[in-house]
């Protein structure tokens, strides 16, 4: 099979819907061998149907050390290694400072921050010499937007964790960069907001987005590719925004 990722091992971590769900699909095509995890029953039954012949899918919390392990543990034994692995798993918590639970906001930290760096340190003696990793940040981590101060701390987080991984990982010319989406219509605002405040919300973000539109999952996913594939083979460290303009224009 040709393709850009021909005969790779890819890890999706909440590959089940969304940008992760995209992206799967966007491995498979161009060759690689994909697993990806999630942990909602409802939704990892809907991408074992969708994903059937197309990527392996597997039941795992991706902010559980335990859980981590297994899942690295069956990827070694029943793949021998990685090539790519985008930890793209993620939350979002709305509240203002002065309204969001502790609680709240260590899960947000849990899963955002602290399950990708334990699946990356699980991950680092399954990854084959050139290997790339990509992590999903946020512009939001650029942003004084009120009622994410949980989720911008996490994703500022991981863009600093990416940096770091690249300097530790370069001597095995392993890249790790981060992708940066903007507001996506990946459905993220529907789990938190009833349906007419999702909707207000994404004609409010439209507005203040150059170009005019939320980002697709599958425009996000192409630039996850990119930084996946030798296409990027000479960047590591690199956060690239992909938001339609709305905090470079």
């Amino acid at each position: 099979m040709k393709g850009k990722l021909a005969g790779r091992v890819a890890l999706v971590t909440g590959g089940t819907t969304g940008i992760g769900l995209a992206a799967a699909r966007l491995f498979h095509a161009e060759g690689a061998k994909v697993i990806v995890t999630g942990k909602n029953p409802l939704t990892l039954e809907k991408a074992r149907a969708s994903l059937h012949g197309i990527a392996e899918v597997v039941a795992s919390d991706s902010g559980d050390g335990v859980e981590i392990e297994r899942l690295f543990a069956r990827i070694a034994e029943e793949h021998g290694g990685l090539d790519v692995l985008f930890l793209n798993a993620g939350i979002v918590r709305h509240g203002t400072i002065a309204s969001l639970s502790e609680a709240d906001f260590d899960e947000v930290l849990r899963v955002n921050v602290k399950g990708p760096w334990l699946a990356l340190k699980a991950a680092v003696p399954l990854l084959r010499r050139g290997a790339a990793v990509v992590l999903n940040a946020s512009i939001n981590a650029h942003l004084r937007m009120p009622g994410t101060s949980a989720y911008a701390a996490s994703k500022a987080a991981l863009r600093s964790i990416a940096r770091t991984a690249a300097s530790e990982l370069a001597e095995r010319a392993i890249r790790v960069n981060a992708v940066s989406p903007g507001p996506t219509d990946s459905g993220i605002l529907e789990k938190i907001l009833p349906a007419e405040a999702a909707a207000a919300t994404h004609r409010a973000l439209e507005a203040r987005i150059p170009l005019g539109h939320l980002g697709s999952t599958d425009e996000i996913a192409r630039v996850v590719l990119f930084l996946a594939c030798e296409d990027s083979s000479f960047m590591t460290g690199e956060e690239v925004v992909v938001d339609g303009g709305m905090t470079r224009v």
